[in-house]
């Protein structure tokens, strides 16, 4: 029971990781091309400060048009983010 517990955190644990991970990737992005979340939010509809504040997850296909905002693949994305 101890080490089911302990696995589930350290699972917990790595996906945080992952989601503050993305979550500078998308601030780095909108720094780096001068837009303010509200900006980002008019141009697609994507609440970026609702993903940014650990509110929401990001799914396949709001990345994908996060991805195209930026003029980025996705691949670009998670090179960024393991370089992070």
């Amino acid at each position: 029971m101890f080490l089911r517990i302990l696995y589930q955190k350290m699972i917990l644990s790595k996906e945080e990781i992952i989601l503050k991970k993305m979550v500078l990737c998308l601030k780095i992005l909108r720094d780096k091309n001068g837009i303010s979340s509200n900006d980002f939010y008019i141009d697609t509809g994507i609440h970026l400060a609702r993903i940014e504040q650990g509110r929401t997850n990001i799914t396949i296909l709001t990345l994908e048009k996060i991805c195209d905002y930026f003029n980025i693949t996705m691949l670009d994305f998670f090179i960024m983010l393991e370089q992070i």
